[in-house]
């Protein structure tokens, strides 16, 4: 690797030269005009042409007219998870209003894609996503910042009797799902992508940013959860304050440690996401004292507020999985002793 020194040059200029064996092989001139990359990693990449987009992958279906609503939704996520950035399916005419719904049904359900042809035999889905727009790091923090208020919600919900706030718990885990699948797609983009000087960052983070978001969509599942016992639990009547207190401190223990960890992922704060880890053994014990609770109840009550202890718990196991997935970050990403 060779050295070269920045120069200061009309007091507000960084200036450095290039080599000459690389301008004159790229038969280059004074005057040309050089294109730069600032890749996540702190490198500045420089190319003496634009580079090209890659061409936009194209996938198509053929529903014959035997498929369930749900089969044709999954393989259309797929198909949106796999990067394709364009989707064709292809129907019999009679099939036409089952198809279209479907295609709409799943326009809504994920970021980017909009249907922009159609006839009567097949329409086709673009995705009109830009990546640089929102990142798979912006995607995570607005995870995080939603499951956490999607916990605290929950649990608030069934101390108040909050019906309004259950129901929109559940109506909130759509958003997360959504997320979900766009870093998912993210990540595939960026292993087929050829332009790998430039995506060596987000290569090496991709796998990881991909973890951390179904651990998010987990833990958003489970808040979920919770809220669905709303009716057993609330049933017109308020949460005794004694076990309102332990949900209190539970809920509050899981969340800490989540947002230890996620801090701990974004800083690459090895010593942070050791101590989330740590502080599941202090959530255990306040896990445990639900428990105990919990078995004092009956029926539809005992399976109700299980449910809401066995939540809580997953939540900060969820959590130190993220926590340990920062340290792998982190040290991947640290720079190598020479």
């Amino acid at each position: 690797m060779e050295g070269r020194k920045l120069q200061l040059a009309g007091g507000s200029t960084y200036v450095v030269s290039l080599p000459k064996r690389w301008v004159t092989n790229a038969g280059l001139k004074a005057g040309d005009t050089l294109f730069l990359e600032t890749p996540a990693d702190g490198a500045v990449v420089v190319r003496h042409h634009a580079v090209e987009k890659p061409a936009v992958r194209r996938k198509v279906f053929h529903e014959k007219g035997e498929e369930a609503r749900e089969h044709l939704l999954r393989k259309l996520i797929g198909a949106y998870v796999s990067g394709f950035g364009l989707i064709e399916v292809r129907f019999p005419s009679e099939r036409g209003p089952f198809v279209r719904r479907v295609a709409r049904e799943f326009c809504r359900l994920v970021i980017g894609p909009e249907v922009i042809e159609e006839s009567r035999g097949s329409l086709v889905i673009q995705d009109l996503s830009d990546a640089t727009e929102l990142s798979a790091e912006k995607c995570l923090r607005r995870m995080h910042l939603t499951v956490r208020a999607m916990l605290e919600d929950a649990i608030l919900s069934l101390k108040t009797s909050a019906s309004a706030l259950a129901h929109d718990v559940a109506q909130r885990d759509q958003d997360v799902d959504r997320l979900y699948w766009m870093v998912a797609k993210q990540y595939h983009l960026t292993q087929t992508s050829s332009n790998s000087g430039a995506d060596r960052t987000a290569r090496l983070a991709g796998h990881s940013y991909r973890l951390v978001a179904k651990l998010l969509e987990r833990i958003g599942d489970h808040a979920e959860r919770i809220a669905g016992t709303f009716s057993t639990l609330t049933n017109g009547k308020a949460i005794d304050p004694k076990l309102s207190k332990d949900l209190d401190e539970a809920t509050a223990s899981a969340v800490g440690i989540l947002d230890k960890a996620f801090t701990a992922l974004i800083q690459g704060d090895v010593d942070a996401a050791n101590e989330a880890i740590d502080d599941r053994a202090q959530h255990q014990r306040l896990i445990d004292a639900l428990s105990h609770r919990a078995a004092t109840r009956k029926g539809e009550e005992l399976l109700a507020l299980g449910t809401v202890v066995d939540s809580l718990g997953r939540t900060a196991s969820y959590a130190a999985d993220i926590a340990e997935q920062a340290i792998d970050l982190a040290v991947l990403m640290t720079p190598e002793d020479t």
